[in-house]
């Protein structure tokens, strides 16, 4: 599942894998062939039916899309474009976590903030904070009340 929460189960997301490889080849302008050669190579690996078939997403459309741009108007070749393609998801992971630990990091700051209001909330407001003299000829005597016997 890519995360997101569904509230129908017949919900498609970008995720879904619906298209067959003729329709996906139609929809990505490429050759069925092609489509069977990238999955070998690994570049666009699509969902597989019970029986082996294979369906293909919106997203792997669109990276159909993207491989074929690479390789005709870039000029990049396959192997290249295997690469882009694995640092592309890495950076997305790793932009994923960045995101996780941010919010963990926030979540942590936060409870330090409620920490340290307490505890200031906790002082005695009885107490008088020191103040250092800087004369030392002041003098103070104090002398406890008597009791009256």
């Amino acid at each position: 599942m890519d995360g997101r929460r569904r509230t129908n189960p017949y919900e498609l997301t970008d995720e879904s894998p619906v298209y067959v490889i003729s329709v996906a080849a139609q929809l990505s302008g490429l050759h069925p062939q092609t489509l069977r050669q990238y999955d070998r190579l690994g570049l666009v690996s699509p969902g597989r039916t019970a029986g082996r078939g294979r369906r293909y997403s919106a997203r792997d459309i669109e990276l159909l899309r993207t491989v074929q741009q690479l390789s005709q108007d870039e000029g990049i070749n396959l192997a290249g474009i295997k690469r882009i393609i694995e640092l592309e998801n890495q950076v997305a992971a790793l932009q994923s976590r960045v995101a996780e630990l941010a919010a963990a990091v926030d979540g942590a700051a936060l409870a330090l903030q409620q920490r340290e209001a307490q505890v200031h909330a906790s002082y005695r407001r009885d107490l008088v904070p020191y103040q250092d003299v800087q004369q030392a000829s002041a003098l103070v005597v104090w002398r406890p009340k008597r009791s009256q016997e």
